[in-house]
Order: C-alpha cells, then sequence, then structure tokens
C-alpha cells in the first residue's frame, strides 16, 4: 500500500475486521437502493403497459361501437324503409292520375346536340396565358417583384 493511504488507515484506528465489516454493510446499502430503483421503475413499466392495454381495449369498443352504428345507419337507409318513412310522413306512390305533363312549344326531345363553338376574343394579347411550369410560375413572380419595386420609384 501507498505510505499515504496506511497512514490515513492508522489514524482512524479501524481495524481490517471492522473495515470489511463496514464495506459489507455499505454493499448492502447499495444493493437495496439500486433495488429499490430497478423495482420502482419495473412498477412504472407495468402500470404504463396496463394503462395502455385499458386504452387498446378502449379503442377496440369504441370501433365495434362504430361499426354497430355503421349497420344501424345502414339498415335505416334502405329503400323499403326510405317508403315506410315517406308514408308515415304522409306521401304516398304517384297513380297516373298525379302525373301532369307539360308540353313546351320548339322543344324536341330527340333533337341532336348541337355544339356550340366558344367566340375567341380579338384581341389575344389582353388574355394573360397561363403558363402550367414552374419556371412559367417563377417568372410570373419576378415580373410581379419587379412591378412592385417600379411603383416604389414612382416610375
Amino acid at each position: 500500500m501507498s505510505n499515504w493511504f496506511q497512514h490515513a488507515l492508522n489514524r482512524t484506528n479501524i481495524r481490517p475486521q471492522q473495515q470489511a465489516a463496514w464495506l459489507v454493510v455499505l454493499g448492502v446499502i447499495m444493493t437495496l437502493i439500486f433495488g429499490g430503483i430497478s423495482l420502482s421503475q419495473i412498477a412504472n413499466y407495468a402500470s404504463t403497459n396496463r394503462a395502455i392495454e385499458d386504452l387498446i381495449d378502449q379503442r377496440d369498443r369504441l370501433e365495434l361501437e362504430n361499426e354497430r352504428l355503421r349497420a344501424d345507419i345502414a339498415s335505416l337507409q334502405t329503400v323499403p324503409r326510405l317508403l315506410q318513412r315517406a308514408e308515415e310522413l304522409g306521401y304516398r306512390p304517384a297513380t297516373p292520375a298525379d302525373i301532369e305533363y307539360r308540353f313546351v312549344d320548339g322543344y324536341d326531345p330527340n333533337r341532336i346536340e348541337d355544339v356550340i363553338e366558344p367566340q375567341m376574343a380579338d384581341d389575344f394579347e389582353a388574355v394573360p396565358q397561363y403558363d402550367d411550369t414552374f419556371s412559367g410560375w417563377l417568372q410570373q413572380q419576378w415580373d410581379s417583384l419587379v412591378g412592385q419595386f417600379r411603383s416604389f420609384g414612382g416610375r
């Protein structure tokens, strides 16, 4: 042993047997501390897992309830159910006597569809051209920025 360590042990008047006992006690205390920390982490992990499992069970119950509600809505939207509800509200199926036909002069239901060509503008320069590219958009933004700076100068 080094000289200063031996000198420190001699000044404390601790015998080697007592030193060993203190080391054992210190080891037990450290083991208890680390064990307690480990157990608290495990308990925290277990409670978190229980909470997650509860949330998963709740999600599954809600999904099942949503599916049941979707099935109920679908059964209420069937044609027989809608017809029954319409009758409950006072509606009834139309009979030939209930149908009125209107005749419009000049209307031909069997006509051939005419395609009308759009009229072209005489001034092509007044209509802005749309350039569907990034460089076209970038040029438009640049022109707008330059125009703003020119308006600041009063030109």
